[in-house]
């Protein structure tokens, strides 16, 4: 039986750990099916350099503003340039050519069987400040079998410009998975598609014995408590300051910039890919408003508290729904209940994470034919 051949587009190149880890995650599940599998090496423009990546950071500051933000994010920048360079050339099957506008992909040689769009917000129009047609697979012809796997539309509800464009793009598709329930809503309402597929994020379609090989030992000696934030809130700040207190802990800031120094806690400063699942591993508890990190505490049996952004809050909503961990989701900051509701057992959530398991690997058996 032939092999199957498959090149996957996804957003590995946007320098987020959470990003990265489900390309590495996805390689793997499609290896394990016996596929050969490579990627495309899509780089969205605002993420092509330093000097892009700062501009549209810096896109509605004045002039003077910009140029003071512009000089402080730039180290930063660039220490994340070579830490996810070097970690995505050891670890993903990666083309060598760079892609970056829909004129690139004019050229784009078709040799696989099957062409994927990958996970993480490949279908977030907000994220990636518009639809991004090769993140729908425009440039794979017709009679070219596509597939989605896990893909995530971030939102609960598409918008009207959006809507016409982003049907057309999923009726080319054989076969549709999405990593939230309200993204199957999305397609199967609001653009009137069937046979979309929920499946799990590919961080957590592997288990903690794969990630287990990726952490090592401890890096620290005492129980502390973890910060993952995304977004500015300094209410979050406030609470973990107190919740870290109150159980006794240190409390630790994996920090994804290097001006957050100066935010509570000890700063771990634009750590290494691995330390992210190392630090959530090892966590006497995980405060965050991220979905992968909410997902990586989940699969790793780990005590979190999860604390919903302003925005694409349904991704954590949906997968705390999931796995009847609803309860984890922080409403009021004045509630430190939390503190004597240490979660330890994770027996349900394993459960029916390895029934989503055995759904997700149905899903691709079907759609990689």
């Amino acid at each position: 039986m032939k092999t199957k051949r498959i090149t996957i587009i996804t957003l590995q190149n946007v320098r987020n750990y959470g990003s990265v880890l489900q390309a590495i995650a996805t390689q793997h599940i499609f290896e394990e099916m016996g596929c050969e599998v490579d990627f495309i090496n899509y780089v969205r423009r605002d993420f092509s350099s330093t000097k892009e990546r700062i501009r549209t950071w810096c896109r509605d500051m004045g002039g003077v503003k910009r140029f003071v933000i512009g000089f402080l994010l730039f180290p930063t920048f660039e220490r994340q340039n070579k830490l996810f360079s070097k970690f995505l050339k050891r670890n993903l099957n990666v083309q060598d050519k760079i892609y970056c506008t829909e004129e690139d992909f004019k050229s784009f040689p078709i040799k696989s069987d099957i062409y994927c769009t990958g996970s993480d917000q490949t279908w977030n129009s907000n994220w990636n400040h518009g639809v991004l047609s090769p993140l729908f697979l425009s440039f794979v012809p017709d009679h070219v079998r596509k597939i989605s796997y896990a893909a995530s539309i971030g939102k609960t509800k598409l918008d009207e410009d959006e809507l016409e464009a982003t049907r057309d793009f999923l009726r080319r598709y054989s076969a549709i998975s999405v990593r939230e329930e309200s993204a199957k809503e999305i397609i199967e309402n609001q653009l009137g598609l069937s046979s979309v597929t929920h499946v799990l994020d590919p961080t957590l379609q592997v288990n903690r014995e794969f990630w287990m090989k990726f952490v090592g030992v401890s890096k620290y000696k005492e129980p502390y408590v973890l910060i993952y934030q995304l977004n500015s809130n300094s209410q979050f700040d406030i609470y973990a300051k107190e919740y870290a207190k109150r159980k006794g802990c240190k409390l630790v800031r994996f920090c994804t910039r290097y001006d957050q120094i100066f935010k509570c806690g000890h700063a771990e400063l634009v750590p290494k890919i691995t330390d992210f699942v190392r630090l959530i591993a090892y966590a006497d508890t995980v405060i965050t408003d991220s979905f992968h990190a909410t997902a990586f505490s989940i699969n790793m049996n780990t005590n979190f508290i999860s604390i919903y952004p302003s925005e694409f809050e349904g991704r954590l909503a949906s997968i705390l729904k999931l796995v009847g961990l609803e309860s984890r989701h922080l409403i009021d900051y004045s509630d430190f209940s939390f503190v004597n509701q240490t979660l330890k057992d994770f027996t349900h959530a394993n459960s029916i994470l390895d029934v989503e398991r055995e759904n997700g690997y149905n899903f691709l058996r079907k759609a990689i034919g």
